[in-house]
Formats: C-alpha cells, sequence, structure tokens
C-alpha cells in the first residue's frame, strides 16, 4: 500500500474567506495528484497571526464548526480525499492551535491542539492541548493510524513516544517556523527512533520566519536485505509556494516496524520514574 500526502505549502492572504478559496484549489490540485491526505501549514485559518491583545485574537479564531472548517469537511467529502485543516480554535480561557482531519467522507476522525504551545513568544497568548491522539483513517486502499503534533511538539520526544505507544504509523506535523538543520533533525530523530512517518509542511519563503523545506522522513532507517543504512528523507519541497506530493510506502514500514529494535520493544518504563 502506497500513501501519498500532499503538502499545501502555501502563503497565506488576510481574511478568511481568501484563505478558503487558497486552500479550496490547492486541495483540488492536490487531489488532481491522487492524493490521499491534504495537509496544510500552522494554523491556515489565519495565517499564523497571533495578535497580543486578548479582544483581538477571540475576534481572530473560530469554531470547529464554523462555516470555514466545514467548507473543509465538504470538502473532504466531495474530493473523497483526506484533509488536515488547521485554525486558531475559539477556546475558553485562551485559543488554542488545533488541526482537524476528515477523512474521505467527511467524517472528522481526529482533533488535536497543540500541547507544547510556544509560550515563551507570541503563543503565550494562547491554551494548551490536553493529550495526544491516533485515529484510523481508511483510505480506501486500506487502513493507516494516523496521529498528530504541532510544530513546537517536535522538540518534546515525549510527544512522539505517546502517539508510537497508542500506536501511530503515520503523525502529521503542521509547521510555522524555518525547518533548519536542527529542526530537521529532531524530526528524523522522532521519526527514527519510534519507527513512524513524520510528514511536516511549513509555509513557504514569503512567510515571515518560514522557509518552506516541508519534509517527509518514512522512519524506515535500514532494510535487511540492503546494506548499510538508508536516508528516511524521502522527500523535501524547495523555499518556495506549491503543493507537493509525497508518496509513502507502507508496506515496507510495516515490514521494518514488525522486526526492528526500536519503537517499545526494548524500553524500560518501570526505570524511568524520573521523567513524572
Amino acid at each position: 500500500m502506497v500513501l501519498k500526502i500532499a503538502l499545501l505549502q502555501l502563503l497565506p492572504e488576510k481574511n478568511l474567506e481568501e484563505q478558503f478559496k487558497i486552500g479550496k484549489a490547492a486541495c483540488e490540485k492536490a487531489k488532481d495528484m491522487d492524493a490521499d491526505i491534504a495537509l496544510f501549514p500552522e494554523m491556515w485559518s489565519d495565517g499564523y497571526r497571533i495578535p497580543q491583545d486578548e479582544r483581538a485574537i477571540n475576534e481572530l479564531s473560530i469554531s470547529a464548526d464554523s462555516d470555514f472548517i466545514q467548507g473543509f469537511r465538504n470538502l473532504a467529502e466531495k474530493l473523497q480525499m483526506a484533509v488536515g485543516i488547521t485554525f486558531l480554535e475559539k477556546h475558553h480561557p485562551k485559543p488554542l492551535n488545533s488541526m482537524i482531519l476528515f477523512d474521505r467522507n467527511g467524517k472528522q476522525i481526529l482533533h488535536y491542539s497543540k500541547v507544547h504551545t510556544c509560550a515563551f513568544d507570541l503563543e503565550k497568548m494562547l491554551s494548551s492541548g490536553e493529550d495526544f491522539y491516533v485515529a484510523d483513517l481508511d483510505t480506501g486502499r486500506g487502513t493507516v493510524k494516523v496521529g498528530s503534533m504541532i510544530c513546537f511538539d517536535r522538540e518534546f520526544p515525549e510527544s512522539a513516544r505517546i502517539l508510537m505507544l497508542k500506536g501511530a504509523e503515520v503523525v502529521l506535523a503542521p509547521n510555522a517556523c524555518p525547518l533548519e538543520i536542527n529542526r530537521l533533525a529532531a524530526l528524523r530523530t522522532r521519526a527514527y527512533e519510534n519507527m513512524f512517518a513524520v510528514a511536516t509542511c511549513n509555509y513557504p519563503v514569503g512567510q515571515p520566519d518560514c522557509n518552506g523545506h516541508s519534509v517527509v522522513f518514512d522512519g524506515v532507517a535500514w532494510l535487511r536485505d540492503e546494506p548499510g543504512v538508508r536516508d528516511m528523507c524521502i522527500f523535501e519541497a524547495p523555499g518556495e509556494e506549491g503543493v507537493y506530493l509525497a508518496e509513502l510506502d507502507m508496506d515496507m514500514l510495516r515490514e521494518y516496524r514488525a522486526g526492528e529494535m526500536m519503537g517499545n520493544k526494548y524500553r524500560h518504563p518501570e526505570k524511568y520514574g524520573g521523567l513524572l
């Protein structure tokens, strides 16, 4: 089974109507490319704008049942393609940085809010999510266990670990920051140590503090029938705006996970009390 993920590396506009229009066109292009999933960069609803005024940020936030989000639900059903839409979510006492994944039938299967907010910076205006979740995504060609983490979550091994323990095979990771050597190394490491794929969608060059380079690591560090190690990076976009497609060999990943030693196989959780 091959899982095709479209990374919508897009420049945002200034209002919901334009965001929906651009996002819809990108999803339609992803469908034309035969994608199973279309993934947006972080907080697409407002282009990762985080006003530092309580009234302004609350006015900018939207609910999960808003016309904007439900428009993407309808689009997923129409296109018969999963859509991972990201948004500034209305919430009390502070908004959330969220992603909802609709499957190809328009069913909401995952609703995740960023746990590790950048509270040292603009995201001090946001609430933190409560947990990490994994869901079964029916692609029409098979079912894939999918989870999510958002941007700064990648810097905490615990984010990926709990997703692995919950069975994630593919982690969708919306992003809004420069993907440079150290952040890319963190994503590679999360994929390596947990034997799952990580697909990260970033904003392109032209968006403040972003540089494109949306990337997919497939989680397979070596193959028994091939000498040496392999590069888990199966796709890296350039800096420019675009819709980019990556193809994951799920059969290869599953065979690798069944026979290799990473993930949960040799952990000693009884000795990790200091982490709590």
